[in-house]
């Protein structure tokens, strides 16, 4: 019913849901989009942590990018690495030349200053998510953390990813598993 966590070897396109008793208070209850995974380590964005203060509209005002205001659309923190640098998550259908990072058939990642200018303009991805900094993993430290009962494993589900209840996706995402949130315990073990 359940298969090894420590043989994991190809997380690109998952959801990892960490668990409670984290131990990092900038994981804690996050959900993140795994946009990179292999050999080297990983990358991914944190999808459901509104970055502090910062708006797209003030972004596009940052930036000096013209067009529509943005709205009241949040810009996400993606995690502790380079939190000046943004990314933009964003569905599939949706490509730019070299610079989209092709994830899996349901998501890409660009990081150009041209997605926020054709989203500035109404053209842009039809789902999408603006995150400042990325969670960043060397090679195998991921998978010691899955090990060590840090992270669960969902698929990622767009619906879920896109959602604006940034606050309920971590329970929306546990829920996906068929597990009670309340039902989880901080302490990990092997059978």
């Amino acid at each position: 019913m359940f298969r090894d966590m420590t043989d994991v070897t190809e997380l690109t396109g998952k959801l990892l849901i960490a668990m409670p008793g984290m131990g990092d208070p900038r994981f804690e209850k996050s959900v993140v989009v795994v946009v990179a995974h292999g050999a080297d380590g990983g990358m991914g964005l944190i999808v459901n942590k509104p970055a502090p203060s910062i708006g797209l509209g003030h972004l596009f005002e940052q930036l000096s990018i013209e067009g529509q205001s943005g709205g009241d659309k949040l810009v996400y923190f993606g995690g502790p690495v380079e939190n000046s640098r943004g990314f933009v998550l964003h569905d599939a259908d949706y490509r730019q030349d070299d610079t989209t990072l092709s994830i899996d058939p349901q998501f890409g990642m660009t990081a150009t200053l041209d997605i926020l200018r054709a989203m500035a303009e109404g053209g842009g991805p039809e789902k999408s998510l603006v995150a400042l900094g990325y969670a960043g993993w060397g090679p195998g430290q991921l998978e010691e953390e899955i090990a060590e009962n840090g992270w669960l494993i969902a698929d990622a589900n767009p619906d879920l990813v896109f959602s604006d209840d940034h606050s309920g996706k971590w329970i929306a995402a546990i829920e996906t598993l068929g597990i009670d949130p309340i039902m989880l315990s901080a302490e990990g073990g092997r059978a």
